[in-house]
């Protein structure tokens, strides 16, 4: 097994721990992995075989190092390196200065001492639009809990599989992998047909062209959200998480997420669960980072069930 290290300089403060949570949202994600002090994934891209990417943080927030290892069973290209860094600063928007979110948030007393609590988070993305897209899909009126359970089957059966000594690690399976399913390989999995039925096509517009989903990056986010809602299975929740968490756009908070309007409707000590306009009325007050307040409340959920340190 060959292995390579290099190291990289997120713009502070800066914690792994707190992104890592906010990207997995779930103790058994198996795809984004998490021992502690560790983030563990399996990639591929660029022709290369399935290769394992680990990182962890050094330094501390203020002034942090984020230690990123590759491992793969041939030679390690300065190519491959190069992608994993520039995946890594994306995923995890390691360059991406906050001090405005910051400032904002100390003049909000409310949001003051939730923004103090998670300090060093950064808003990440899923690696690609695609994956984005599949996880939205996936988590559609069911529990996050169950959505997770449906995308580690997914990965698992039809992912890249990385060998190591410690046993077989699966990726993100990607749009070549998908497109020859049927609906009926996606109950088999426990999916719904119309949600393996969006998937299938999804996958066969991306890999004959006829989907454009790497060139939303360039639109607008009014934009974004008409061309995703021509999708099979896009509605406004999925449209809005994918700019969210598939686009970086934090400054849109998907207003139609039942759990984060549960955690909004709990933040703010509301009698009763906010709908979509309440909850832009709510953020209004935060822009442009309501989405990435989003992010805080989640890890506020989290840290109530006993998930993080």
């Amino acid at each position: 097994m060959e292995q390579a290290s290099f190291t990289l300089h997120p713009v502070p403060p800066f914690s792994l721990e707190l992104t890592v949570w906010a990207l997995r949202r779930r103790p058994g994600n198996q795809v984004d992995r998490w021992d502690g002090n560790n983030y563990s994934r399996i990639f591929t891209f660029g022709g290369n075989k399935p290769f394992k990417v680990s990182a962890s943080q050094g330094g501390n927030p203020e002034r942090p190092e984020l230690n990123v290892s590759i491992s793969h069973e041939t030679a390690i290209n300065s190519p491959l390196k190069s992608g994993v860094s520039s995946m890594m600063r994306e995923m995890f928007s390691l360059g991406r200065d906050l001090s405005d979110f910051y400032s904002l948030a100390r003049r909000d007393k409310r949001l003051t001492p939730l923004v103090e609590r998670f300090a060093g988070i950064k808003p990440p993305r899923f690696p690609t639009v695609f994956e984005a897209l599949v996880n939205a899909f996936a988590c559609q009126q069911v529990s996050l809990d169950l959505g997770i359970i449906l995308l580690n089957r997914l990965s698992l059966s039809y992912g890249p599989a990385f060998i190591e000594d410690e046993g077989v690690s699966h990726g993100f399976p990607g749009p070549e992998s998908l497109a020859g399913l049927s609906p009926e390989d996606f109950r088999n999995l426990g999916f719904s047909r119309n949600k393996g039925r969006a998937i299938i096509e999804l996958s066969q517009g991306v890999m004959d062209g006829k989907l454009d989903i790497g060139g939303i990056e360039k639109m607008t986010d009014a934009g974004a959200v008409r061309y995703l809602s021509g999708i099979r299975g896009v509605g406004r929740w999925t449209a809005e998480y994918v700019l969210l968490r598939g686009l970086g756009r934090i400054n849109v908070f998907p207003g139609d997420d039942v759990g984060a309007q549960r955690n909004l409707g709990k933040f703010m000590g509301l009698a009763e669960r906010p709908d979509y306009d309440k909850i832009k009325k709510i953020t209004s007050g935060w822009r442009p980072y309501a989405g990435f307040v989003y992010f805080h409340l989640l890890l506020d959920k989290l840290m109530t069930r006993g998930y993080l340190t």
